[in-house]
């Protein structure tokens, strides 16, 4: 998926798949052949959820694990993210855009060469993911306090990295990847949900297992008494849900039960999903932090709940309002 917005929201205005759909007849396995093609075929395409929906045309995914692959259709996705989401012209702003931890040179020299000859922007900054988000969590803007050192645990649909930063640098030769990640949490409860449920239609079986996971799923703490919990007490756990067969347009509901922390919890067995991998995040993150200097292992084991909690001196300070406030997501004004 692709994040975009403006600075100084407090979140992204679209985040839209990282897809294009173009025309079969502009479709060009070489792509120094793809170039030459600058017809009509090459205006006409779709990006997002937009070119999910149009089965007549090619759907293709330039960004594969975070890196970019195919950069003719990048450059096209992007034209349409500047000019009709974001609906800004490209000259007149400042653009910062994020890169996987393990990015090449190569990929930031085409990003910077198509930000700059492509869209003429004033100015461009790229960084690295890990360290962004290890910066919007932060709770002080004094430097002199704190330093940016952290563990990023980095998931996204493909892929799960876990990121060592010391000193707002990215420790990138103990940086270790986990091939588990929300696209393995749908598959995982789609086929729980196909050895139970026989009343979802084939075709809507990975939408189904991905609303659900969006919806119902959480982390718990004891995976046997979870199992006891809703044994005990079914009414109160099992979850049901509706939705609407696409070809005859009848409503068919299910119970949700078990997958509803069984998905999440491939995180910590994996061999719930994939047997060929054995390692738990939890044990990734102490083998990440073992792998790094001496020297910033202490700080990346510090945890983080007394620097943002709020403490009786603050309470009789600012009276109970200052509850309202979330410290995680900034300073108190």
């Amino acid at each position: 998926y692709t994040k975009l917005g403006y600075a100084g929201n407090t979140e992204p205005q679209f985040i839209i798949p990282s897809c294009i759909a173009i025309r079969e007849s502009a479709k060009v396995v070489d792509q120094a052949q793809r170039r030459v093609l600058r017809g009509v075929d090459d205006l006409d395409f779709f990006i997002g959820d937009e070119a999910i929906d149009k089965p007549t045309y090619a759907t293709k995914w330039p960004i594969r694990h975070g890196i970019i692959e195919d950069w003719d259709l990048m450059e096209r996705f992007m034209e349409q993210v500047v000019f009709k989401y974001l609906r800004a012209e490209p000259e007149d702003h400042y653009f910062l855009m994020t890169e996987p931890p393990l990015n090449t040179p190569e990929n930031r020299e085409y990003l910077a060469e198509i930000m700059f000859e492509s869209f003429n922007v004033p100015g461009l900054y790229i960084a690295v993911q890990a360290v962004l988000a290890l910066a919007a969590s932060w709770t002080s803007r004094q430097v002199g306090e704190r330093t940016l050192t952290g563990i990023v645990i980095d998931s996204g649909d493909g892929v799960t990295h876990v990121i060592p930063v010391a000193e707002g640098y990215v420790i990138g030769s103990c940086i270790k990847h986990i091939p588990i990640a929300g696209r393995d949490i749908t598959y995982f409860i789609q086929q729980l949900l196909r050895e139970r449920e026989v009343g979802i239609p084939p075709e809507q079986s990975l939408e189904t297992a991905k609303a659900i996971k969006e919806k119902y799923c959480y982390i718990c703490p004891d995976i046997v008494k979870e199992f006891a919990k809703y044994d005990v007490d079914p009414r109160k756990w099992i979850k049901q849900y509706t939705g609407i067969n696409a070809i005859n347009q009848k409503k068919f509901v299910i119970d949700v039960g078990y997958e509803r922390f069984l998905g999440p919890e491939i995180f910590f067995h994996p061999e719930f999903a994939n047997p060929d991998f054995m390692e738990s995040i939890s044990d990734v993150v102490d083998e990440v932090i073992q792998n790094c200097p001496i020297d910033v292992r202490r700080p990346l084991y510090k945890p983080e709940f007394f620097q943002v909690c709020h403490t009786k001196k603050d309470y009789e300070e600012y009276g109970p309002s200052i509850c309202r406030h979330n410290p995680v997501f900034g300073v108190m004004s």
